[in-house]
């Protein structure tokens, strides 16, 4: 499994990256997952925690710019933002990639850890609720 994708609590999707390595299927299945829990949720707030990322494919860089381009519009209206927990240097560059290819349409934010990435989407997901 390249990615556990977690039920929302709190507002907040967790999605966690195993250190498996990316084959098309295990990709596509994540992907699928996410978009599963966009649509099963309302307004959500996400938490990408790839600790233990391995480097994904270039076709699985160019599969999750594709993804944005085609979700942006249930991501402007049901993401309140998004976490990334990237320690290792080489995965922050792998979401620079992606984000040069298509640009992330929520507030976002590249943390080192797990409790300031889900404090800062908890006042995201409050700021939302008061708009």
């Amino acid at each position: 499994m390249y990615a556990e994708v977690g039920e929302v609590k709190e507002g907040i999707l967790m999605v966690r990256f195993t250190g498996v390595a990316s084959t098309d299927e295990n990709f596509e299945n994540y992907l699928r997952e996410v978009t599963d829990r966009y649509r099963d949720a309302g307004t959500i707030a996400v938490l990408f925690d790839a600790a233990s990322a391995s480097l994904p494919h270039y076709r699985h860089v160019m599969m999750q710019a594709d993804w944005l381009e085609s979700h942006l519009e249930m991501m402007k209206s049901q993401c309140a933002g998004t976490a990334y927990v990237i320690p290792n240097g080489m995965v922050r560059g792998v979401l620079n990639m992606i984000f040069t290819l298509q640009r992330q349409p929520v507030p976002y934010e590249v943390f080192s850890n797990t409790a300031a990435a889900e404090e800062w989407l908890l006042e995201k997901l409050s700021e939302r609720e008061g708009a």
